[in-house]
């Protein structure tokens, strides 16, 4: 009972009701009375007393509601039971009635207090958002990944280091024990609720919005509705401001709606009463307070920092609940934590909401997270709340603007600047901006960490570099405590590599005054740095990228305006140097899988420069660029056109297997072009050919097309025609490989090559659509007398031996198709009859065939036998993955030692040949005088097979040049051989060995004709045959290599 008068009433009235005699036997016995061990009234107090005065000294002594129990208790040990029912029912009438008026007041003022708190938090402010701009917190908010444990050492630093889907794939193995704002205070197993929960973020993950939002849902009863009846939110920035001393009860009135009320309610249940403390790390105080000087009670009036240290340390409101944020780094200095919770940032899911709802155009949302999506950098780092909200904030004004986001969005290099200026100089902020010294101290441990591909620093290293002085550590470094054996060690890192790579990057940039001159920090030279990156790209690459981006003219001006730094512009001139050296004349960009990474990344580094003269200076030297097996994003493309536009030498650009993704393909295909122009599995359809069919009716220079594994079809060959059969088209190479092309399409294929007055090379391998009816409309062009084609490729085209009649039909009528590959297809014996009866027809021209895995037998080689003894211009067969036996050889055999076979080249890799044929072979390889390469491989001709080989290989006549024996279950025992023919035939410079069992002592043998003056062997194949050879002379060359 709170109401003293009452209790003053009450008491008054059940002594005076007393007898007399029964009022001595009640002082009698109070006197003697302990009530719970707090003593009892003096006798010589009681002695005299009269009722009213016995009333005051319980109420002295015992106070309010104690005072009524003691004299109940006293009432019933004298037996007057009576008195004490009557006494007892008073207080239970006059306390309920009390409670129910205390109970509604109350209620009321919950009510006012929420509805307060409700229209405070529904809205929040930008950073850049102008006077009387707000934005509601609920459509701004996104939610954020929370976690309830540690990381592990190895964990976190794939974290760190991670980008793309690796850093997505990272964060979801750390989601496993993923919490949420309303589970922060959920009971442990054992029932009991933690009263102390810290939730730990790095610098802008979130947690001050978070905190706000946990305040909004409380209010408007979504959240912790039935555990805390006030939630009050203590900005510690706001703290640090504070210099009088306060009390618990002036903190909880300041943020009441009305700051003048009781809050005796508030105060007398305290175990309903949650304090959100933000932003721990930011409090200016010493924590080190001795017991003694913390308070107990919530209106005893102390500095704010024993007030807060109190609150952490439970002296005051004991039973109350607390919920710090806080950056890592300030963990150990809080000391007493029962929850742990650590924010992680946006999912990959968050961060696309995240975007929809900041630009709430569902167009400009689209259209800004396809662009960051497709920068790998950018969109990691959108893991971070702030980082989010600045490349939006850029993204929205530019679309404003009506600006192309590729062409107008700021570098990465900017981006970081923003967000590090962010960090330095918050809006709002009285903090002192980020001093030099710490700055400097940021940058010396990030090169150091970079060149040791360190990313986890020790507590000493921290100190060295006077990184552990009041804002400093916060701002930028992660304090992280990992388990080590049965003890912890505290390890400190940046929120993600990317930003110890910037300020890698800022170390070499800054101005000799701006370094540290300690000896201990590594030495500043730009020249070691991008020898090493040259040598191993990897782990320098984005380093030497911010390198560039913060020479950048815009960066120099920011860094020294937010920073304070300033950045020398004559490392440039070292740059330049640099790029030049390598005086290459090819920039060749091999595929993403590859373990380094070439000039693509370089490319990706001139583009942050953004300097167009230093770009010309830095291209001059080259001539031609080669990209193959990339996935071109908008951004690649925008690069690869900066850096194209800025190559003034450029004759020859060659694109091939490159994903391209945009939305203006009529930026796709430059217009300087020369030589080559290859856009291989790019993606591309039909709708790119009209643009393409333009460049060869204008474009007099281009001179080779390769469409290779792009969803052509007819209405894209339709199209091309159109610019084949103009007459400016220079065209002689066209590759319509894998284009999925059928009977529809080749009409105007057929009339290209009828009016094409260029085009000489046609590729339509892989048109397994093709079939033989779409071939006879191909010869029905190729048949003209105004077609120019040499070359036609019809591999895995799905066509049979009908083909082959009007084919034969061509070879026996065109002067001037010279190569014909029929692979991959089902001619049989009837088809190769009929190819070559036209090959032994004198107006025949062929000179390369290709008839691999066409099913052909050893019925089919009488035909070839007779073919190849009769024409005088075939000088390439491939008859490879066919069943020819050792029966279907002899024959062609013959042939080959007749005066009028002119064959150079015959490939009869797995024919199911033994070493039953190799006498034949050996037979031919000693008479012809023109056969200078033989491929065998796959074929079981074993060491006998090779010794018969061997004695032709040696005979004076024979002039071979590569012979290919992969594969023939050979062994050391025709390495005796193979080196006599090594030390013998000074014409062989091509042998591949590989995949046989030869053994030390084969190579033994091997090594001793190799070392022989007359070897003239240029190029020994040894893949999976052994590991160790001897260096024999200086005109061999050892290629050991895993290749088909």
């Amino acid at each position: 009972m709170e109401n003293r008068s009452k209790i003053s009433d009450l008491l008054q009235s059940a002594l005076d009701n007393l007898l007399q005699e029964d009022f001595k036997r009640f002082k009698d016995k109070l006197s003697h009375f302990d009530f719970e061990e707090k003593g009892t009234i003096p006798r010589g107090q009681l002695e005299n007393a009269d009722r009213t005065d016995t009333k005051n000294l319980l109420m002295k002594f015992y106070g309010g509601d104690a005072a009524v129990n003691v004299t109940i208790d006293v009432f019933t040990q004298i037996n007057l039971r009576d008195s004490a029912a009557k006494l007892r029912e008073e207080r239970e009438k006059d306390l309920h009635l009390n409670q129910k008026q205390s109970e509604a007041s109350a209620e009321d003022f919950r009510v006012k207090y929420r509805e307060y708190v409700q229209k405070k938090y529904q809205v929040i402010k930008d950073r850049n958002a102008h006077l009387g701009e707000n934005v509601k917190l609920n459509s701004r908010y996104t939610k954020l990944i929370i976690v309830d444990s540690h990381g592990y050492e190895k964990n976190r630093e794939h974290e760190i280091i991670a980008t793309g889907w690796k850093h997505t794939e990272a964060m979801t193995e750390r989601a496993s024990s993923v919490i949420t704002m309303g589970t922060l205070f959920k009971p442990y197993k054992d029932g009991q609720t933690p009263q102390i929960v810290v939730l730990v973020g790095a610098a802008g993950i979130g947690k001050t919005i978070t905190s706000k939002k946990i305040m909004l849902d409380w209010a408007a009863g979504e959240l912790y509705k039935e555990m805390f009846d006030y939630v009050f939110y203590i900005n510690c920035r706001e703290m640090n401001l504070l210099t009088k001393e306060v009390s618990v009860a002036d903190m909880i009135l300041k943020h009441c709606p009305n700051n003048k009320t009781s809050i005796n309610h508030i105060l007398g249940q305290s175990d309903k009463l949650l304090f959100i403390i933000d932003g721990f790390d930011e409090l200016r105080f010493s924590f080190d307070q001795s017991e003694d000087n913390l308070c107990s009670e919530p209106w005893e009036k102390k500095p704010v920092e024993i007030i807060l240290s109190s609150l952490f340390r439970k002296t005051v409101l004991p039973e109350s609940y607390l919920l710090i944020t806080t950056r890592p780094a300030a963990l150990e200095k809080l000391g007493r934590c029962e929850r742990y919770a650590e924010i992680l940032g946006f999912s990959e899911a968050d961060r696309k909401e995240y975007f929809h709802k900041f630009f709430g155009n569902e167009k400009q949302a689209r259209q800004a997270y396809r662009f960051v999506r497709e920068n790998e950098i950018l969109f990691t780092m959108c893991f971070v709340p702030i980082m989010c909200w600045i490349i939006c904030t850029v993204l929205k004004q530019q679309l404003e603007k009506g600006e192309d986001l590729a062409q107008a969005s700021k570098t990465t290099t900017g981006m970081y600047v923003l967000y590090l200026s962010s960090l330095v100089n918050p809006p709002g902020s009285n903090s002192k901006p980020c001093k030099k010294a710490s700055l400097r101290g940021l940058c010396s441990l990030s090169a150091d960490g970079i060149w040791k591909q360190k990313i986890l620093f020790e507590e000493e290293e921290i100190k060295m570099l006077g990184l552990d002085q009041a804002g400093a550590l916060p701002l930028f470094l992660n304090e992280n405590i990992f388990q080590k054996d049965i003890d912890t060690e505290c390890l400190y890192s940046f929120i993600h590599l990317s930003f110890q790579e910037f300020f890698a990057a800022l170390f070499y940039v800054l101005e000799e005054d701006e370094t540290m001159e300690d000896s201990g920090t590594p030495k500043k030279d730009v020249k070691t740095l991008l020898e090493n990156y040259g040598n191993s790209r990897n782990y320098l690459m984005l380093t030497v990228r911010f390198l560039y981006g913060l020479l950048n003219e815009k960066s120099i001006k920011d860094m020294e305006e937010k920073f304070g730094c300033k950045i020398s512009p004559k490392i440039k001139l070292d740059l330049i140097k640099w790029i030049q050296t390598y005086k290459q004349t090819v920039l060749s960009v091999p595929s993403v899988y590859d373990k380094i990474i070439c000039q693509l990344e370089e490319f990706r580094c001139l583009y942050e420069i953004q300097d167009e003269n230093f770009m010309k200076n830095a291209l001059e030297p080259f001539t031609k660029i080669v990209i193959c097996r990339n996935n071109l994003t908008p951004m690649d493309q925008i690069v690869l056109s900066f850096c194209v536009s800025n190559c003034h030498r450029l004759v020859s650009l060659e694109m091939y297997a490159c994903t391209f993704r945009f939305e203006d393909r009529k930026k796709e295909v430059p217009q300087r072009h020369e030589e080559l122009d290859h856009l291989r599995s790019c993606k591309l359809t039909a709708d790119c050919c009209g643009d393409l069919s333009s460049v060869l009716s204008t474009n007099q220079f281009l001179t080779d097309l390769d469409l290779t594994a792009n969803e052509v079809r007819n209405t894209g060959v339709q199209l091309l025609r159109e610019g084949l059969k103009h007459q400016n088209c220079k065209l002689q190479r066209l590759s319509l490989k894998s284009c999925n092309i059928s009977d529809d399409d080749c009409t105007d294929l057929a009339a290209a090559l009828r009016t094409s007055q260029s085009l000489t090379e046609l590729d339509l391998n892989f048109n397994h659509y093709l079939r033989d009816s779409v071939v006879q409309l191909l010869c029905e062009g190729l048949i003209q007398p105004t077609c120019k084609l040499q070359s036609l490729k019809l591999n895995y085209c799905n066509i049979t031996h009908v083909s082959c009649k009007d084919l034969a039909a061509v070879l026996k009528t065109s002067q001037r198709l010279i190569e014909l590959d029929m692979g991959t297809n089902e001619l049989q014996e009837a088809g190769v009859q009929l190819l070559c009866e036209a090959l032994k027809h004198p107006n025949c021209r062929l000179q390369r065939l290709g008839l691999g895995l066409c099913r052909l037998t050893a019925a089919c080689c009488g035909d070839l036998s007779s073919a190849l003894s009769t024409s005088q211009t075939l000088v390439e067969l491939n008859l490879q993955d066919n069943r020819l036996e050792d029966s279907g050889v002899q024959l062609p055999c013959e042939a080959l030692k007749h005066p009028n076979c002119k064959l150079q080249k015959i490939k009869l890799r797995d024919c199911h040949l033994t070493d039953v044929c190799c006498g034949d072979l050996s037979s031919f390889l000693s008479t012809s005088q023109t056969l200078s390469e033989l491929n065998l491989k796959h074929n079981k001709l074993e060491d006998s097979g090779v010794q018969l080989l061997c004695e032709g290989l040696k005979h004076p006549r024979c002039k071979l040049q590569k012979l290919k024996l992969a594969n023939c279950d050979l062994t050391a025992a025709c390495c005796g051989d193979l080196s006599s023919v090594l030390s013998t035939r000074q014409t062989l410079t091509e042998l591949d060995l590989r995949n046989n069992k030869l053994e030390d002592s084969g190579m033994r043998l091997l090594c001793e004709g190799l070392k022989h003056p007359n070897c003239k062997l240029q190029n020994l194949r040894l893949s999976r045959v052994i590991s160790q050879l001897l260096v024999v002379g200086s005109s061999f060359l050892l290629l050991v290599q895993t290749g088909p």
